[in-house]
């Protein structure tokens, strides 16, 4: 999700897996998958280093949050990294 800015200075949050295209010229229009079109401040060079910043997070929560799939009993089993060697000798 991202927060931008309509022309009207009120502030919108957007959930940019939703977005479709991003036009730039001359105010910046964002089509959704369902064809709604918003219109924001922001130029379309904004939106875009927000979207990679937002995406950054998410893959860099999920790959410090990891604790391992649950077993089928319910319990979580230990996860093993494998972008690095093993500790085990």
């Amino acid at each position: 999700m991202i927060q931008l800015t309509r022309l009207n200075s009120k502030p919108l949050v957007v959930n940019s897996d939703l977005i479709k295209t991003i036009e730039y010229a001359p105010d910046t229009v964002i089509t959704l998958v369902n064809d709604e079109k918003i219109v924001v401040r922001e130029s379309g060079e904004e939106i875009l280093a927000r979207i990679v910043e937002f995406r950054r997070r998410v893959l860099e929560g999920l790959h410090t949050n990891f604790t391992g799939w649950p077993s089928p009993s319910g319990e979580t089993a230990e996860a093993k990294r494998t972008d690095r060697p093993s500790e085990e000798t």
